[in-house]
């Protein structure tokens, strides 16, 4: 396959340092709370699971199997209506622009923001056939700290990040995120184009906390990843292709999108994927239904239809990521063989390093801090 006919990776569009991120990020959780008694009341109310209405799908792009929706839609008589985001920050202006859907797929610290702001659907996990698999199989989503008991969510995703690099160029790393600066890859460093990402890594990388806005802190992450700017070809969340296509020697990377690699290169061995032993950033997307979508329990239908085994392997062979539901554990195990550090287990899931929210204050410092690692 050549080099233009590769698929994007997943979050490749990714721009989380963008005029939608600065906009969002400075307003602190970045949804209004609701001050509709009535609106409150709907949000709590439990959900009938029923077919009412066409699905309106709001995700990445091309984060579903075709197939598993064309399933959904035989079973159900039913069309998915599919719009897409690139990036949460994009999500969120959709949302607060008053766009309604009937499904979303937040990250734990958006989640959080939209919970805790009264945007979602409350949702019985008891009136989902195959949530048992997701909650008794994995027990830290039964109370995670972005979604106490997870009332208003369902994971669908979880990933971390790591390094990607060839191996056929430079041989072995050592484990650290030391490897950026690597010697031997100097112009040919790639970044995730995605603040937390960064400013986490050159955090983790120090021994500080993962999501600080403490300005001091901040500075001495900025101070380091300024050293790294000469071994660097650029910001890219395109991170699979870029090392297929000779243009990364190494690379900030998602084990999803490391996974999906897999599928796309001739010989695997040319490769390698790392997590640093200073610690790796930890994530889970989430099914989450808004408070104003018009078609809750068409929503609720599809989660629960998301979540059968069958529809689970499938969906994880098609993206890379693994998804948190009893049973469907081996698939992914088969997948990322050459890779076997793109596995998240629940002690990852425990480690406590997750992005989360600061306070407004503390998004300000890290969105300067974030134009001026992008500045040079």
């Amino acid at each position: 396959m050549s080099p233009e006919a590769l698929p994007l990776s997943r979050r490749s569009l990714l721009r989380a340092g963008g005029a939608a991120a600065l906009g969002l990020a400075t307003a602190g959780c970045g949804f209004a709370s609701s001050g509709d008694p009535a609106a409150r009341a709907t949000a709590e109310a439990p959900i009938d699971v029923k077919v009412d209405g066409d699905l309106v799908y709001f995700n990445w792009a091309d984060f579903v199997d075709p197939a598993v929706f064309t399933g959904f839609e035989k079973e159900y008589g039913v069309k998915v209506v599919q719009s897409n985001y690139d990036s949460m920050e994009g999500m969120a202006a959709k949302i607060n622009a008053g766009n309604r859907y009937d499904i979303i797929f937040p990250t734990a610290k958006w989640a959080q923001r939209l919970a805790s702001g009264g945007r979602l659907r409350r949702i019985d996990h008891s009136r989902l056939r195959n949530a048992e698999a997701v909650f008794g199989g994995y027990g830290y989503f039964a109370d995670p700290w972005y979604d106490p008991r997870s009332a208003h969510t369902v994971p669908f995703t979880m990933y971390k990040t790591g390094i990607g690099w060839r191996r056929d160029r430079l041989g072995d790393l050592t484990g650290s995120w030391d490897d950026l600066w690597n010697a031997k890859a100097k112009g040919k460093v790639f970044l995730l184009d995605d603040r937390d990402e960064v400013l986490g890594m050159g955090a983790l990388k120090l021994g500080l906390d993962l999501t600080t806005g403490d300005p001091d802190r901040l500075a001495r992450v900025t101070d380091t990843l300024r050293t790294l700017r000469p071994h660097l070809r650029g910001f890219s969340s395109d991170s699979y292709n870029n090392l297929l296509n000779g243009n990364a020697d190494m690379t900030q990377a998602w084990s999803g999108d490391m996974a999906a690699m897999l599928a796309q290169a001739e010989d695997p061995s040319v490769y390698g994927f790392e997590v640093a032993r200073e610690g790796a950033p930890v994530n889970s997307d989430c099914y989450a239904i808004p408070a104003d979508a018009r078609h809750p329990g068409t929503a609720m239908l599809f989660i629960d239809y998301m979540l059968r085994p069958e529809n689970v392997k499938r969906n994880i062979e098609y993206i890379g990521y693994p998804m948190p539901v009893r049973g469907t554990e081996d698939t992914y195990t088969a997948l990322v063989e050459p890779f076997p550090q793109c596995q998240v287990t629940e002690a990852d899931l425990k480690a406590d390093l997750f992005f989360r929210n600061v306070t407004a204050q503390g998004e300000r410092a890290r969105d300067a801090a974030w134009t001026e690692v992008k500045a040079g």
